[in-house]
């Protein structure tokens, strides 16, 4: 699978995991949130370690820009997901964040697939793509191993 393919996979995971939160009782909404942070957790850990840098090595000036900004957000998601996380199920302030976390972060995909992902397949061909996402899935699987064994 080549790292534009895996980065949409895991973007799908956690839409479906946002759908979820939509149409169920705020009370099952902590559940849903450990799958959310877990996912976000190691998508934004591939993509700091292996995606960005290639991206910003290699990338022009206009790629670049786009991936600093996707950094910062990923900053700010982060800081959300440890807020949450932080939280007691039965924090009025739960659901508000959980809310704008999960703007945020539809926000951060609808760029990466509509800007990010075309410049990113006109500047760099199939086969640096294909190594790129064998590195992300392979990363992945350590950082879930690791986490696992910490948990």
């Amino acid at each position: 699978m080549n790292a534009i393919e895996l980065l949409k996979a895991d973007h799908d995971v956690v839409d479906k995991l946002f759908q979820k939160v939509k149409a169920t009782e705020d009370s099952e909404h902590p559940a849903i949130f450990e799958k959310i942070k877990a996912e976000l957790d190691v998508h934004t850990h591939i993509e700091e370690t292996i995606y960005y840098p290639k991206l910003i090595e290699e990338g022009d000036e206009e790629l670049k820009d786009i991936v600093l900004e996707g950094i910062e957000e990923h900053r700010q998601a982060k800081m959300f997901l440890r807020e949450l996380a932080a939280l007691s199920d039965e924090s009025e302030k739960f659901d508000p964040k959980l809310k704008v976390l999960m703007e945020d972060i539809t926000h951060h995909v609808q760029e990466e697939e509509a800007e990010m992902f075309p410049m990113v397949e006109e500047q760099f061909d199939s086969a640096v793509l294909e190594e790129l996402g064998t590195e992300m899935e392979e990363e992945k699987m350590k950082f879930k191993k690791s986490n696992a064994a910490n948990a």
